[in-house]
């Protein structure tokens, strides 16, 4: 007979699995851009923002950033601010750990036959495989700390909107509390991210410009994402039992008093 404690650290590896793997993901191969209107098949957007026509062009790592959303919401609804902060601290290591073994990994000197076997691409065209390598892997410092800095804020924002919708609503309107929390952290993150990486390289205008373009996207994929929040609640309410998910979900409530 499986008790209910045994449930909840199940279910918190599962979760926390999905979150980590997701959030490592998106840091890696967050320094592709691509367009998003060319993905669907449109043209430029060209919106003027504040006197920059800025187009939906975005990294790679948006494309499963929502996975990391819902699951944060997941983990905020059946274990708290005990459980984001605890998966969200980690989670910053594991990055910061990531991005030293890779910047190790950066200064190794290439093998010679490594770099005679890879010099030409398909085409025949010449290129130095150990500079992609540095180039597609490498960020700038600013960017980490900007990532990571707006990362941590971003999830303690979120589990304090979460929570302070629920005391208000209870445990009725999960789209509300998700989908609020989503917005208001997301905002934060969007900003922060970009004036630590780039302030002082671009104006702040320009980055403002950015930074409501980027969060255009998000807002969308927050209310996109709201069926996938009942999905899983309900997926979670059947493997804990519905009496036994809502302990749990109240439990939580009571220990996610305060920001930090």
């Amino acid at each position: 007979m499986i008790t209910l404690e045994q449930k909840k650290n199940r279910l918190f590896i599962v979760l926390c699995g999905i979150f980590l793997t997701n959030a490592l993901l998106a840091e890696m191969i967050g320094t592709k851009i691509f367009s998003a209107e060319a993905t669907v098949g449109l043209d430029p957007a060209h919106i003027n923002i504040m006197g920059f026509l800025m187009d939906f062009n975005l990294t790679a790592g948006v494309i499963i950033w929502p996975i990391v959303f819902v699951t944060t919401d997941l983990i905020n609804e059946y274990f708290g601010k005990p459980g984001v902060k605890r998966i969200s601290y980690l989670t910053a290591m594991l990055i910061a750990y990531s991005f030293v073994v890779i910047f190790l990994t950066i200064e190794l000197p290439p093998a010679q036959w490594w770099l005679d076997a890879n010099s030409k691409d398909a085409e025949g065209n010449s290129f130095n495989i150990n500079f992609a390598f540095s180039k597609i892997f490498g960020q700038g410092l600013r960017i980490i700390v900007g990532s990571l800095t707006a990362f941590l804020l971003g999830q303690l924002v979120d589990v304090f909107v979460f929570q302070r919708l629920r005391k208000l609503t209870g445990s009725k309107m999960l789209w509300l509390r998700a989908t609020g929390s989503t917005l208001v952290s997301q905002f934060v993150d969007s900003f922060v991210v970009l004036f630590i990486a780039f302030y002082g390289v671009f104006s702040n205008t320009q980055i403002i410009a950015i930074g409501i373009t980027n969060y255009i996207y998000k807002f969308v994929i927050a209310i996109a994402l709201t069926p996938l929040i009942y999905l899983g609640h309900s997926l979670i309410d059947k493997y804990l039992g519905k009496e036994n998910a809502g302990k749990v979900m109240e439990e939580a409530a009571q220990k996610s008093k305060g920001f930090f």
